[in-house]
């Protein structure tokens, strides 16, 4: 799995940083992307990065520096946490469809990029350019998201279910790669399940509790949690999510542990 440092920064906070509202060494971000193979340069960039960005705050305190997370990081990781914590756990029978439609300009590109990748972390799959269907009601996710971006007036939304008489189940095959979904799933299976933990050191633990929560955390990008009465669900879905659970648990103390003890200049 290749990681881009900004990226396995917010999988790190997002996973070890409690309390949320608590510094964060910048030295210790550092060090603890030196585990994960970044130089000390590309791990300063990463996180200058990420200010620019308005997920960390640099906080200075003498010669030190630290980062705390921003209102609009927050917000990521609380909708992080409940998209990636239920996934595969709650998928109803029959869904209530959501249907966004936009025609943002072009100067505002930015704010596009950006709400299109949080609707593709909400399952939701593009029909074609600027319009996006969901088999869940996001009708209160996407009206913040529209809200936060400032591009409310260029979009519409639609809540409704499919019509009975069309062929829907093809449809579906055409807006999410469905095959590839599976694969992911069976792939992550193989490479996470049946792991010793025992006599793995704190660091160790760290490594690949980060590592098995970033390559779980690409799923909700993928997975739009279909109604099994449309499609099966993916064939290792429930042993994968079973799997994430139960190490992102075991893991917790020795890796918080780790994160922890960098953390102190």
């Amino acid at each position: 799995m290749a990681e881009a440092p900004q990226d396995l920064v917010m999988t790190l906070l997002g996973a070890h940083l409690n309390p949320r509202d608590r510094q964060v060494w910048s030295g210790g971000l550092v060090d603890l992307l030196a585990e994960f193979g970044f130089s000390t340069g590309a791990a300063r960039v990463a996180l200058t990065r990420l200010v620019q960005r308005n997920l960390l705050d640099r906080v200075k305190d003498g010669r030190l520096v630290h980062y705390t997370i921003t209102p609009r990081s927050a917000a990521v990781f609380e909708e992080g946490d409940r998209r990636i914590f239920s996934l595969g756990r709650d998928v109803p029978e029959v869904p209530q469809w959501t249907v966004l439609w936009h025609a943002i300009p072009e100067e505002r590109k930015v704010a596009r990029t950006r709400l299109v990748r949080r609707l593709r972390f909400l399952g939701f799959g593009p029909v074609q350019d600027g319009t996006w269907i969901a088999p869940h009601d996001r009708e209160r996710e996407v009206t913040a998201l529209l809200r936060e971006h400032g591009v409310s007036q260029h979009a519409g939304l639609l809540l409704g279910s499919p019509a009975a008489s069309l062929d829907f189940r093809s449809f579906v095959g055409r807006v999410w790669d469905l095959d590839e979904l599976g694969d992911r799933y069976r792939v992550f299976v193989q490479e996470y399940g049946g792991r010793d933990l025992a006599g793995l050191t704190d660091r160790a633990a760290l490594v690949l509790r980060t590592r098995m929560t970033h390559t779980f955390r690409q799923f909700p990008f993928l997975d739009p949690e279909l109604p099994a009465g449309l499609v099966p669900a993916p064939a290792c879905r429930a042993d994968a999510v079973r799997l994430f659970h139960d190490l992102y648990t075991a893991l917790a103390p020795a890796a918080t542990r780790h994160f922890d003890e960098v953390m102190q200049p």
